[in-house]
């Protein structure tokens, strides 16, 4: 379900359920689960997320959505569905390549990654209040901290889809390129950052996801320590 390709230092995963629109199964979350422990992954300097088809994912699976018992759902997030923070948690940077629906989970998928750029045919939207539920796979706390909570609320509650210059607006998306360019351009910018000192990229990737949360205190004191211990690599005595 998970198609993996090496491009130099980047790592391309790609969703891989195109009859589907790579609706995002339990399957299908194991098994991006199962690749981020992989080699590819684990010796890459980026890693590329994409999607097989017409679509990035159009979301939840929903044959799946009504069949769970409370426990099972409870189970789920420990499982398959704790797979998107586990996107948000890989130390290298991480980028979508979005084109297509880009949908419920899709989206929440996405914004689990550092960069997004669509094409123009990316179609955005958060379907869930509408089918009486939320999203709740990060999606919510991380849209709030991309768009801010007004943004937030009135792309959620109303649940309309909306393109991708609104969501570039938003503060969702990196980059907006022409119709089929998505790849190739995640890709370079994948390039540029495999290009860069790879531990200097994840240690400043790390203190900026903590930010948001840290003291300013502790902020500072985290950036103090980082760079002592950055100042003593190769890369950095070689610059």
């Amino acid at each position: 379900m998970i198609e993996i390709e090496r491009d130099g230092a980047v790592c391309l995963l790609t969703l891989n359920r195109p009859e589907k629109l790579n609706a995002l199964s339990s399957s299908l979350e194991t098994a991006l689960g199962e690749e981020l422990d992989g080699e590819a992954v684990r010796t890459s300097a980026c890693v590329v997320i994409a999607g097989e088809g017409r679509a990035f994912s159009a979301g939840a699976d929903l044959t799946e959505l009504g069949e769970r018992t409370p426990e099972e759902v409870a189970a789920y997030y420990q499982g398959a569905g704790h797979v998107y923070e586990r996107v948000a948690a890989l130390p290298q940077p991480t980028i979508a390549a979005i084109h297509g629906y880009c949908l419920g989970g899709g989206l929440e998928l996405a914004l689990a990654t550092d960069f997004r750029v669509a094409d123009r045919t990316a179609v955005f939207g958060f379907p869930e209040v509408s089918l009486g539920i939320l999203p709740s796979s990060g999606g919510t706390h991380r849209l709030v901290r991309l768009a801010g909570p007004a943004r937030a609320k009135h792309l959620m509650l109303l649940g309309g889809r909306f393109g991708p210059d609104e969501a570039l607006a938003a503060g969702l998306l990196t980059d907006v390129v022409e119709e089929g360019g998505a790849r190739a351009r995640a890709l370079e910018l994948g390039r540029q950052l495999a290009e860069q000192p790879r531990l200097a990229v994840s240690l400043t990737k790390q203190a900026i996801d903590v930010m948001p949360e840290a003291s300013r205190q502790a902020g500072i004191l985290l950036e103090r320590l980082a760079y002592g211990m950055l100042s003593q690599t190769e890369d950095h005595r070689q610059s």
